[in-house]
């Protein structure tokens, strides 16, 4: 049986595949699982405190600042109350974030 030219490797090659494959089954684990954890202290653990220092620093800037209320008729539609509190209220209600039908709560937004 004739093996098609494409499949033909040369001497060197095979040999050069059978060496890594020996080092893959001998020792690999554990230089793998090294090289994940000097990765996850050198870059991903610096990398998840640049972006809480940069998310941070976007805040202090921001301010608190809220948007003004505009009366759209098609957002805060109330076809019947709420089953909880004064029915006006949804379930996780944020006076300062969400809007009632109506406007934000309170005078100091």
């Amino acid at each position: 049986m004739q093996i098609s030219s494409r499949w033909k490797m040369s001497s060197a090659t095979l040999a050069a595949r059978r060496v890594l494959a020996a080092a893959a089954s001998h020792g690999a684990e554990e230089a793998g699982a090294k090289t994940w954890k000097i990765l996850t202290f050198v870059l991903a653990l610096p990398g998840v405190g640049l972006c809480m220092a940069n998310a941070y620093m976007k805040m202090q800037a921001h301010g608190e600042h809220q948007a003004e209320f505009v009366p759209y008729s098609h957002l805060r539609i109330r076809t019947k109350k709420f089953p909880w509190g004064d029915g006006n209220h949804s379930l996780f209600h944020n006076a300062h974030a969400n809007a009632l039908p109506d406007g934000y709560e309170g005078s100091e937004h």
